[in-house]
């Protein structure tokens, strides 16, 4: 029964997936890569099925064999080019880990920061994460943004990290030769 779940988890078949948990499906199976059925979920942004799975008490700090969860698979997929910022709210509400790691120490806020996601950026800092975290190789999701000029994701962390660091730290970033840009948001008429 939990092979179909999975399956119906990967088709979107939330009637099947509820009749399967009802039924007494395990919530927490894994496929052959490790994927629980709410990682699956979170990976193809269905709300309803992520909903669903953590109602019947699904793990939403399960990992597959490559350490993601559900919550880092709503920060961005690739086969879609996007992330679930509605997604990523629900598995932090249920308690996901906002500062769970995978290889290098990319946390979260660093994935869905450098693929450019502001909905989810915004979830993520509206849930309390470590702006000033940083992944193996020191850098943190601000560093790792501004190379790839994603204008409202700067706006975002940059806001967040003077929020933690203060108007007074935050200003001598700005010294003369110093090769930080500051974008500014447009005014809101």
């Amino acid at each position: 029964m939990s092979a179909e779940l999975l399956q119906a988890v990967t088709d979107g078949n939330l009637s099947l997936a509820q009749t399967l948990l009802n039924a007494g499906a395990d919530c927490n199976s894994q496929d052959e890569s490790g994927a629980t059925p709410l990682i699956k979920a979170a990976a193809s942004g269905n709300l309803e099925l992520v909903r669903a799975l953590i109602t019947a008490g699904a793990d939403v700090n399960a990992k597959d064999a490559n350490n993601w969860t559900a919550l880092m698979k709503a920060c961005f997929n690739d086969d879609v080019d996007h992330g679930f910022p509605d997604v990523a709210q629900a598995l932090v509400d249920a308690g996901a880990d906002i500062e769970a790691q995978i290889v290098y120490g990319t946390r979260p806020l660093m994935l869905a920061a450098g693929r450019g996601e502001a909905g989810v950026v915004s979830v993520l800092l509206n849930a309390g994460v470590d702006v000033l975290a940083r992944n193996e190789g020191g850098r943190t999701a601000l560093m790792m943004v501004k190379e790839k000029f994603y204008v409202e994701v700067i706006n975002l962390l940059h806001e967040a990290e003077m929020e933690v660091l203060g108007e007074q730290s935050c200003s001598s970033k700005n010294a003369p030769d110093s090769n930080i840009v500051t974008f500014l948001k447009n005014p809101v008429h």
